[in-house]
C-alpha cells in the first residue's frame, strides 16, 4: 500500500525544489514542514517509533525504514554542508562569530560507543566511537561562593577519526566566537586522543584535566591499596583527594608511588585491575597530566573544572544512537548525529535551519 501523505500537508507532485534541494528518492512526498517534522521525530527517537508517532497523527502508513531513508538523507545533507564549512574555515573565510564576544568560552570533548551493524575486521567488535564536542559560553565565579555559570551550549558530534572531529569542533568554536573571548580553556578526561586534538586545534588554552575523573582515580587508587576495608580506602582515599583540591599534585605523586612500590610492579600475569597494575597506571596518569590539575588556580579564577556538561552531553547522544537492539552503518549513524547535534544545540540553529528549507509550489486554489 502506498503512503498516506498528511492531510495537514497536502503534496500531489514532486516539484524542481525538491529534488534539487533534496535530493530525495520518488517516493519522498514531503512539503519542508512536513520534512522538518520527520527530522525531529529520528532525532529524538528511534526511526520505529518516529513512524508511529508520525502515523499517529497523519493518519499514515510510514515504516521506520521509510523514516530512516530520509533521515539520513537530511543527516547526509547537513554532514556536506558541515564539511563545505570546514574547507571554507582552513581558506581563510570563518563563520560569523556572535555580536557579543563571550567572557569565557569553554571546549569539552569526550567520546562515547555505538553498535555497529557490521563487526571491525581488525577487532571483531561491533562497537566503535561517537567524538562529542560541546562549546559552552560561562559566567565566570566569584572565585569564592559564586560557581561559574552555564549559558549556551552548541554540539558537534560525529563518527570520523579525531583529526576530523577537532577540524568540525574548531569550526564550531568559530562560530561561537572562540577567536574573539576573553578566554578560553580546554577541559577532558585526558584520553589518548583528547588532549592532542586540543593541543592541535586551539593551542596555547588552559587545558584542565577533568576534576570528576581525577577523584575516581584517587578512589580506584584506594580499593587497590586497602582491599575489601571499605573503611580504609574511603579515608585514603579522601586523603588523596584533599591533596588534589589544594593544588598539591606533586606531593599527591610522592605518596601514589610510594604505595605503589610497596606493591611492587606489575607482573605479566596481572590482569588491569590487580592493584599493582591499578596503581603504576593512575601514578602515570597523574604525572603526565599534572600541568593541568591546577584546581585551586581554576577555582580562583572562576573556572569551571568539571566536565560535566560534556559528558551529559555525550549521554544525550546516546540516548538515541545507543541500544541493545540498535544497530548503525557508518553513514546512517553518522547523519542521526548530525541530526540530534543540531536538536540538541541552544543557539536556535534547529529553528534557523529548517525555516530556511525552500517553499514548494502551492497547488492551484
Amino acid at each position: 500500500m502506498r503512503n498516506k501523505v498528511p492531510d495537514a500537508e497536502p503534496v500531489t507532485a514532486l516539484f524542481p525544489p525538491q529534488l534539487r534541494d533534496w535530493l530525495l528518492c520518488s517516493e519522498a512526498a514531503l512539503t519542508p514542514k512536513a520534512a522538518r517534522r520527520v527530522a525531529r521525530e529520528t532525532a529524538t527517537q528511534t526511526f520505529d517509533k518516529a513512524a508511529d508517532a508520525l502515523n499517529e497523527d497523519w493518519g499514515a502508513e510510514f515504516d521506520g525504514k521509510q523514516l530512516e531513508r530520509w533521515a539520513c538523507k537530511f543527516g547526509a545533507r547537513m554532514e556536506a554542508e558541515r564539511a563545505r564549512e570546514v574547507a571554507d574555515s582552513e581558506c581563510g573565510c570563518k563563520p560569523v562569530p556572535p555580536v557579543n564576544a563571550p567572557v569565557l568560552l569553554l571546549i569539552g570533548l569526550d567520546g562515547a560507543r555505538v553498535q555497529m551493524r557490521d563487526p571491525d575486521p581488525e577487532t571483531g567488535s561491533r562497537w566503535r566511537e561517537d567524538k562529542v564536542a560541546t562549546i559552552t559560553s560561562y559566567v565566570p565565579g566569584d572565585g569564592g561562593e559564586i560557581d561559574p555559570e552555564p549559558l549556551l551550549t552548541t554540539h558537534v558530534a560525529t563518527m570520523e577519526k579525531s583529526a576530523e572531529f577537532g577540524r568540525m569542533a574548531r569550526v564550531e568554536a568559530e562560530r561561537r566566537g572562540v577567536n574573539r573571548a576573553q578566554q578560553v580553556i580546554g577541559i577532558g578526561d585526558c584520553g589518548n586522543w583528547i588532549d592532542p586534538v586540543i593541543e592541535r586545534e586551539f593551542p596555547g588554552i588552559p587545558r584542565i584535566a577533568d576534576w570528576a575523573h581525577a577523584e575516581e582515580h584517587l578512589h580506584e587508587n584506594g580499593r587497590a591499596v586497602c582491599g575489601n576495608n571499605e573503611v580504609a580506602a574511603a579515608a585514603l582515599s579522601e586523603t588523596w583527594v584533599g591533596l588534589l583540591w589544594d593544588g598539591k599534585v606533586e606531593a599527591l605523586i610522592v605518596d601514589l608511588n610510594a604505595q605503589s612500590e610497596k606493591l611492587g610492579r606489575p607482573r605479566k600475569t596481572d590482569g588491569p585491575q590487580h592493584p599493582r597494575r591499578v596503581l603504576a597506571r593512575n601514578v602515570g596518569y597523574f604525572e603526565n597530566n599534572k600541568e593541568h590539575m591546577n584546581y585551586p588556580e581554576y577555582r580562583g579564577k572562576g573556572w569551571p573544572i568539571g566536565s560535566g556538561n560534556t559528558e551529559a552531553a555525550a549521554k544525550q547522544f546516546n540516548k538515541r544512537v545507543k541500544g541493545t537492539e540498535q544497530f548503525w552503518q557508518p553513514a546512517g549513524a553518522e547523519a542521526i548525529l548530525n541530526l540530534r547535534a543540531m536538536w540538541l544545540s541552544q543557539d536556535g540553529r534547529w529553528q534557523r535551519y529548517w525555516s530556511a528549507r525552500p517553499a514548494y509550489m502551492k497547488r492551484p486554489a
